[in-house]
Order: C-alpha cells, then sequence, then structure tokens
C-alpha cells in the first residue's frame, strides 16, 4: 500500500507496507496503486455496518420510560442499560483493533457483525433488566470490533489522495448516527414496543455482513506479530475503570470511593500498561508513536475537540429541553442540523476539498475555530430562541466537517498501515475519553454554578411565576458559563494540533532534503 500522505516512508520491519491475505480477491492491496477497484462500494459496506453501532449509542435514551415501566427497572438499572455498552466498548477498543490487525480485519468486522446481531436479538427480546444489561455489554464487544476495522479497512483500500475524502464520509456517517438515532426511536417506541428499538438492527446487520464476505478483502499485519496477551487485559480494565470513574462522577460526585478506587485503579493499570508495553519486543500500543509530533499533535486535539464537543452538545440537550421547553423527540429535531451539515459537506467532498487546499494544520484550525465560534454563539445567542441556537448548530457543523475527518486523517496516517486497527483504536478511544471527559467537567462546572440539585426539581419547589423565572435564568446563566468553556477547550485543540502538526511537517521536509 501506499505511504500515507505526507509521511515519509519508513522501511523498519515494523513500517512495512499491509498485504492481502492469499487468496483474496482481486488481489493484494499493494497491487492496486489506484486503490481497490470496488473501494466506494466497499466503503458503503462498511460504513452501514458502522451506523448499526452508532445508532444504538443514542437509540436507548428514548426508551427510558418505556423500559421503566415494562421491566420495572430503576435508576441504577438504567444507568447501567446505557453504561455497559459504552464501558464494554470503550476499553476493548485497543484490544479490538490490535486483534484486526494479528488476525485479519475482514475476520474480525464479520466477527464484530455477529456479535452485534446476535446481543441485539437477546437485548430485544430480554424479560428482565439482568437480561437486558447482559446483552448490551455483548453488543459493546461488537461494537468495538466495527468501530476499529471499518476506519482500518477504509485506510487499506484508498490511495493516500483518497482517504481524506473517504475519512470524511466515515466521519459523517458517525454524525448521522448521533442524529438519527433519537428520531429512529422515537419513531419505533410511537409504532411498536421497546424491544423493537434493538431488533431492527437484525436486518440491517445481516445485510453488511453478506456485503463484507462478498466485497471486503481481507488484510492484515504481515509480520504476524506475537498476541500482547498482558496488554491487551491491562489496556481493558485500566480503560473500563478510567471510563468508569468519569461516568460515576457526576451522579455519585468526584469524592466518593466509588470514583477514587475507579480513578486509583485506572492509574495503576494504565501505568502497568505503559511500562509493559515499553519492555516487549512486540507491543499491542508502540509507545513511540508518541514521539512523533504529528501523532502527538493529532492526539491532543482529538482528546479536547472530544472534550468540548461531548460535553457541549450534552448541555445543548438540556438547553433546548429544560430552557426552551423541547420534548426528547422535538430537541432531537433540533439538533439535527449539526449533523445534516457535516454530512453534506462530507457526502459532496467539499470539506475534503478544503483539507487538501488548507492542508491538515491548517484545515484542523479553521474547522476547530468554526466550532469553537458555533459552541460560543449557542452560549451568548441560545438565551433569545431556537435562531441562536441554529447558528451555532451550522458553525459547528461545518467546523466538524472539515476538522474530525482532518484529525482522523492525521492520527491514521502518522500510524504505520501495518497497525492500521490500532490507529483506529487510538482514534476511537480518544474520542470515548475525550467525550466522556467533557460531560463530566463541564457538567461539574454547570452544577458549581447552579448550585439546585436539578432543574426539574428546583422549577417544582418554586412558588411563583417570578421565582420560576428566576431559576430558568439562574440556571442559563450557568449553562452559558459551562459552554463558554467548551468553546475555549475546542478553540485551544485546534491551536495545539495545528502547531505541533505544522512542525511535524516542517521536520518531515528537512528530513527528505537532507
Amino acid at each position: 500500500m501506499p505511504t500515507s500522505q505526507g509521511h515519509p516512508p519508513d522501511h523498519s520491519p515494523d513500517h512495512s507496507p499491509d498485504h492481502s491475505s492469499p487468496g483474496s480477491s482481486p488481489g493484494p492491496l499493494h497491487d492496486q496503486p489506484q486503490g481497490h477497484p470496488q473501494r466506494w462500494l466497499i466503503l458503503g459496506v462498511i460504513c452501514l455496518a458502522q451506523l448499526t453501532v452508532l445508532l444504538d449509542n443514542t437509540v436507548l435514551n428514548v426508551a427510558i420510560p418505556s423500559l421503566t415501566r415494562e421491566l420495572d427497572a430503576g435508576t441504577a438499572d438504567i444507568q447501567w442499560m446505557i453504561n455497559a455498552y459504552s464501558l464494554v466498548q470503550s476499553g476493548l477498543l485497543l484490544t479490538a483493533g490490535s486483534a484486526a490487525d494479528r488476525y485479519g480485519r475482514k475476520k474480525m468486522l464479520v466477527a464484530g457483525l455477529i456479535l452485534f446481531g446476535v446481543g441485539s436479538l437477546v437485548a430485544g427480546l430480554a424479560g428482565t433488566t439482568g437480561q437486558l444489561i447482559a446483552a448490551r455489554a455483548g453488543m459493546g464487544i461488537g461494537g468495538a470490533l466495527l468501530m476499529t476495522t471499518t476506519l482500518a479497512v477504509a485506510m487499506q483500500i484508498f490511495t493516500p489522495g483518497e482517504q481524506p475524502k473517504a475519512i470524511g464520509i466515515w466521519a459523517a456517517v458517525n454524525s448521522l448516527g448521533f442524529a438519527t438515532g433519537p428520531l429512529l426511536g422515537g419513531f419505533m417506541l410511537n409504532h411498536f414496543w421497546w424491544g423493537a428499538i434493538f431488533l431492527i438492527n437484525l436486518p440491517v446487520a445481516a445485510l453488511a455482513l453478506v456485503a463484507v464476505v462478498v466485497l471486503v478483502p481481507e488484510s492484515k499485519n504481515p509480520l504476524g506479530d506475537r498476541p500482547d496477551l498482558l496488554g491487551a487485559l491491562l489496556s481493558t480494565v485500566g480503560m473500563s475503570a478510567l471510563v468508569f470513574a468519569i461516568i460515576s462522577g457526576p451522579s455519585h460526585g468526584w469524592t466518593s470511593p466509588r470514583v477514587l478506587v475507579s480513578a486509583a485503579v485506572a492509574a495503576v493499570v494504565l501505568a502497568l500498561f505503559g511500562y509493559w508495553e515499553n519492555r516487549i519486543p512486540y507491543p499491542m500500543l508502540d509507545l513511540n508513536f508518541f514521539r512523533n509530533r504529528r501523532f502527538t499533535g493529532a492526539v491532543a486535539g482529538a482528546v479536547l475537540i472530544s472534550f468540548g464537543m461531548g460535553g457541549s452538545l450534552f448541555l445543548l440537550t438540556q438547553h433546548l429541553q429544560f430552557v426552551l421547553g423541547y420534548g426528547p423527540l422535538e430537541a432531537g429535531l433540533r439538533t439535527a442540523p449539526l449533523a445534516l451539515t457535516i454530512v453534506a459537506l462530507n457526502f459532496t467532498g467539499i470539506a475534503a476539498r478544503w483539507m487538501t487546499r488548507l492542508g491538515t494544520p491548517l484545515a484542523i484550525a479553521v474547522g476547530m475555530a468554526l466550532m469553537s465560534g458555533g459552541v460560543a454563539a449557542i452560549a451568548l445567542l441560545a438565551p433569545s430562541g431556537y435562531a441562536g441556537t441554529l447558528v451555532g448548530l451550522l458553525l459547528i457543523g461545518a467546523g466538524g466537517a472539515i476538522a474530525s475527518p482532518a484529525m482522523a486523517h492525521a492520527i491514521m496516517s502518522a500510524i504505520p498501515p501495518a497497525k492500521a486497527g490500532v490507529g483506529a483504536g487510538v482514534n476511537g478511544t480518544l474520542a470515548e475519553f475525550g467525550t466522556g471527559l467533557g460531560v463530566a467537567v463541564l457538567g461539574a462546572v454547570l452544577n458549581s454554578r447552579f448550585l439546585a440539585v436539578s432543574l426539574p426539581v428546583a422549577l417544582a419547589a418554586a412558588g411563583s411565576t417570578a421565582e420560576r423565572h428566576r431559576v430558568t435564568a439562574s440556571f442559563s446563566d450557568a449553562l452559558r458559563t459551562s459552554l463558554l468553556v467548551g468553546a475555549f477547550a475546542v478553540l485551544l485543540g485546534g491551536v495545539l494540533a495545528a502547531l505541533l502538526l505544522r512542525r511535524a511537517e516542517r521536520a518531515d521536509s528537512a528530513a527528505v532534503v537532507a
């Protein structure tokens, strides 16, 4: 496979080009200078597989009232139904990516679809909360395999010149899944029972499975590195403990034993993971990647973009429902312009052309500046009504269409093609971590400014219309502060990532000249 754009060839063993397995059709990927002949059709297939995972990230939220009523689910049950999926998926992303590199990305893609489909079937037919939680955890395993292999396969079948557009479409599907999950969930619940939101995954997963088997070529690390079983265990336990601490913080308190113990376990286990990976000859995650300015710049930007955007969208949902008075489905419809802007700019190729003209560092800086401006616009203009929110959403969508694919491409192109699965795992882990951290930190900022237990409780306790107005105004002020913190985080991420990536490009140019 050709060397990634802007990344000089490395002829060391670990950086050798990726190869298809013997017998793959229509031939080894490295013999196809124009990319795989069916690459755009294959991209559609893997995006379909990706969409099933993304829909399930958000579709469950609208079913909470039905689950509470029909399964007699308590608050703790509901939290575990939602968190079991994200917790398992986040913890396994690196391990799933490494397994895909070693055993074959097509094999892991097929395994992910089967696990996700079986998990969806069990979830749809679950009769108790325990069964549903277990099924959601199983779906998380399949989701981790799908999240990593889809991006890794996209990097294998496209030439470096086409990768920005392909990754842009892949990222647009992410946004589409985020936007349509609540809408699809609301539609299904209006016509069917709650289990239908899981069973709808079955025909999609089955179609994607057949298409993957027929169309997607096999590819894997040609060196066949020995499996790093201890590294896989340490990364899974460490990341799961870290995500659990972040998820638990807002509801249980940041100084609660649950959060402190989870955070301590995460710190110790991840430190052991780093120590182990630095000592063995075939590490799952080569820590030398972090010496690459291109990689560290993209990592820094990815965390901060996810931090700002994940937290800000979480707060925006509260603003639409609690302040402007929209229901969950109405709120979902009113956030749709953000995702539709990303989809339009990426599917038409406009965002990829901007990225090519600007170059990766400037594209990330411009994109994240637009996103930061959009979050700030929501903070400052949203109290006046939905029109101000719409302006902010369009700016965020335009910025995200440019910055997110550029960031993913920067991470993937900084990692050898043979390690594409690990690169996708790193990209997914950063997104999950940044989003969880953004929700936790910006939520904590909101709570520190709005001292009531919650807005609905404060409004219920208000004795007059004037007092309710004061409560709502206080909540809006706290929300504004939190959103501005998120806007600053996104802007900081753009500047930091652009500076590091620019320095990396200059160093690469100097090395080529020398």
